[in-house]
C-alpha cells in the first residue's frame, strides 16, 4: 500500500505541477528534493534522538548539495539525486537508527522518489525541452531589443519581438511574458 501511495502522490504532484506551470521554473524539482531530504530530520526530532538528528542532517546536506549543484548545472543531477534518495530510503534502517521514522515511511518515500525522478527524467527528454543548443540556434532569430534572461542559471540574450520579453525556462515551451501565449 505504501508503494502505491508514494507512486500516486508523486504522479499527482508532478502532473499538477506541469498542468499549472509550477515546474516551468527549473527550481521546482530541486526544491522538492530539499523537502524530501528534510523529512528524516523531522522524524529524528519527533523521536527525540540527537544522534539520529546529527546523522540525518549529514545525509540531508548531501542531498541539498546535489540539489543546488543540479539547479545550477543540470537537472539530470537532480534526477540522479532523487533516485539516490530512493536507494537511501531502501537502506536507511540499516544505516541510521531513527526512532521517529514511521514503519511505512521508507517504502512510501522510496516509491515517491523513484516516480518523481522518472517524471523529471521524462520531462527532460521531451522533444520541446529547451537545451543550451536551442538557445544558441535562436540567437540568429530577429532581434529588436534583446532582453537579459536566465536559462539554466546562465544569462543569455534572447531576441524578443514587438516589445515583448521572451523567457526560456526548461523543461517546457517558451513563454512570452505579457501575452499569455506559449
Amino acid at each position: 500500500m505504501e508503494l502505491l501511495a508514494g507512486v500516486t502522490l508523486a504522479l499527482l504532484t508532478s502532473i499538477s505541477a506541469t498542468m499549472t506551470g509550477l515546474d516551468r521554473d527549473r527550481g521546482f524539482y530541486p526544491v522538492v528534493l530539499v523537502v524530501i531530504a528534510s523529512y528524516y530530520d523531522l522524524f529524528a526530532v519527533m523521536g527525540g534522538s540527537a544522534q539520529a538528528f546529527s546523522l540525518e542532517t549529514l545525509a540531508m546536506v548531501v542531498f541539498i548539495a546535489a540539489s543546488l549543484v543540479g539547479f545550477g548545472t543540470s537537472l539530470w543531477l537532480v534526477v540522479t539525486a532523487l533516485v539516490g534518495h530512493g536507494v537511501f530510503d531502501f537502506v536507511h534502517a540499516h544505516l541510521i537508527a531513527n526512532p521517529g521514522v514511521p514503519a511505512w515511511w521508507p517504502k512510501f518515500c522510496l516509491s515517491y522518489d523513484i516516480m518523481a525522478a522518472s517524471y523529471l527524467g521524462w520531462l527532460l527528454t521531451r522533444p520541446h525541452a529547451i537545451r543550451a543548443a536551442d538557445v544558441k540556434a535562436r540567437a540568429d532569430d530577429r532581434v529588436t531589443e534583446p532582453d537579459q534572461i536566465a536559462l539554466h542559471g546562465v544569462p543569455r540574450n534572447i531576441p524578443a519581438g514587438a516589445g515583448q520579453v521572451r523567457t526560456w525556462v526548461a523543461p517546457h515551451l517558451p513563454t512570452v511574458i505579457g501575452s499569455g501565449r506559449r
